[in-house]
């Protein structure tokens, strides 16, 4: 099926390795749902891309409440992968966002190498599919997910077996909860990846303390994933990393809200970036921003927004 995306006075399209988007500007998996949710705030194909929430081989009802709290300039999540399962995505979701002529990539999580293998292979052959990205960085799950990005050597063996199943292009989600992001970038790499993104969610606390019997005690508690603009210098930090240690295309994530945070991860070494958090607050913002970008290059008399990214130069 023909694939038309609109089309502006700039050229915004970006190739990360062998996916090739019309710009630079996605949602983030996990707050945008399944894209058609936002459909009623901007016009999809303004954007490049969707990236779905987590899917799981089968259905997920998530974690018990209370599974959010608002943090001074972020927002705490333990929602626990809730989704469909990746047979009703095959069957209702990915028809739906079919309408749309917008790049759709999968964010997909498993507690085991099989499952992530199981639902790879469910994908591989999805009509309307751009990319599959691996959920290797959710910390609001018992097992799995992240059991992966901390771990080089496990890292290095889920993307060696889940590359073989699909020819769509590979992206690999990583989490900044590690010493060095950059020692996770590598593996990814040499396992097979074609595109990393980073970052998900920082491990965070919230509390709401009480005075019981003349201590205080902490009776309300959320303990899952910090996002929004509080992560922001973390997540250029690990993008520049991961710059450095491999050659890679990075797409970058955290606390994206302006045309000025795009060109701040632009300029340390990512290609493209999803916007996340910022969504709760501005349903549209990811055609607002697409449009900025396009009248800054505009203004500087740029035609080509691959024209303004900087040369990488990997260390080491």
């Amino acid at each position: 099926m023909a694939v038309t995306f609109v089309q502006t006075a700039v050229d915004l399209s970006v190739d990360l390795g062998p996916l090739r988007l019309p710009n630079p500007v996605t949602l983030a998996s996990g707050t945008c749902g399944y894209g058609v949710e936002l459909s009623d705030f901007l016009d999809l194909r303004r954007l490049g891309g969707v990236f779905t929430k987590g899917l799981t081989l089968l259905p997920r009802a998530g974690n018990a409440p209370e599974r959010i709290a608002e943090s001074p300039s972020g927002l705490i999540n333990r929602i626990g992968l809730q989704n469909v399962g990746v047979d009703a995505f095959l069957s209702a979701k990915l028809p739906a966002l079919a309408a749309f002529n917008v790049p759709v990539i999968a964010n997909v999580a498993g507690a085991t190498i099989d499952e992530y293998v199981m639902i790879v292979e469910t994908l591989a052959e999805a009509v309307g599919l751009a990319a599959i990205e691996l959920n290797v960085s959710c910390p609001n799950v018992d097992c799995g997910g992240i059991e992966f990005g901390v771990d080089a050597g496990r890292l290095a063996e889920l993307v060696s077996a889940v590359r073989p199943r699909t020819p769509l292009p590979l992206i690999v989600k990583l989490t900044p909860n590690v010493t060095d992001i950059g020692e996770m970038a590598r593996p990814a790499e040499s396992a097979g990846a074609d595109v990393l993104s980073a970052i998900n969610t920082v491990t965070g606390l919230s509390v709401s303390p009480r005075l019981q019997d003349g201590r205080l005690s902490p009776t309300t508690t959320v303990r899952g994933g910090l996002s929004g603009p509080a992560i922001k210098p973390i997540a250029l930090r690990c993008v520049w990393q991961a710059a450095q240690a491999c050659r890679l295309p990075i797409i970058g994530i955290g606390g994206i809200s302006s045309l000025d945070d795009m060109l701040a991860f632009f300029a340390v070494g990512a290609s493209a970036i999803q916007i996340g958090t910022a969504t709760f607050i501005e349903p549209g913002i990811g055609g607002r921003l697409t449009a900025d970008l396009a009248e800054w290059l505009a203004a500087q008399g740029i035609s080509r927004f691959a024209e303004v990214l900087p040369a990488r130069e990997v260390q080491g």
